[in-house]
């Protein structure tokens, strides 16, 4: 495990001197690396672009499968809520990870308040969310549920 956390800091590395952000990240299954992905956020101007979601995007369309079971998410950084929940969805078995949020805020990826929001009531958010019925809302769950060939995730 050390070995694979010690490649995603060199990819971070690299990352950096390439003009991308600090962050590397690699998923691997039975010990083989199976993708791995950078920080290019602000190359690609995609705020999801998160060295974790590059990863597992890339793994899932190595494996030809959106669940990563039985494959671990490596990353050279504490991921942030978003690539934690990236992670979820892909449902990989286990997140491995060098540097903390605490590491990260202090390069000024300060990150730690997001982690802190969702235990916040959502009136508390200082970005709104709230839900405004239409009587439509089930329509698109009701299609879902109706196809016989969906696949369900």
């Amino acid at each position: 495990m050390n070995a694979h956390l010690l490649a995603t800091i060199d990819l971070a590395t690299r990352n950096v001197a390439s003009g991308g952000g600090p962050f590397g990240a690699m998923v691997v299954r039975a010990g083989a690396v199976v993708a791995t992905g950078v920080n290019q956020v602000t190359q690609t101007l995609d705020p999801t672009a998160h060295a974790e979601v590059v990863a597992i995007r890339a793994a899932c369309l190595a494996l030809g499968d959106f669940k990563l079971t039985g494959c671990t998410l490596i990353s050279s950084c504490e991921p942030c809520p978003l690539c934690l929940s990236a992670a979820l969805w892909a449902r990989v078995d286990e997140v491995v990870y060098a540097a903390d949020r605490h590491d990260a805020a202090a390069a000024g990826f300060d990150d730690r308040e997001f982690h802190e929001l969702f235990g916040k009531p959502r009136d508390e958010w200082d970005l709104p969310v709230r839900r405004i019925s239409t009587g439509e809302d089930n329509a698109p769950f009701t299609a879902w549920l109706s196809l016989p060939s969906r696949i369900d995730y």
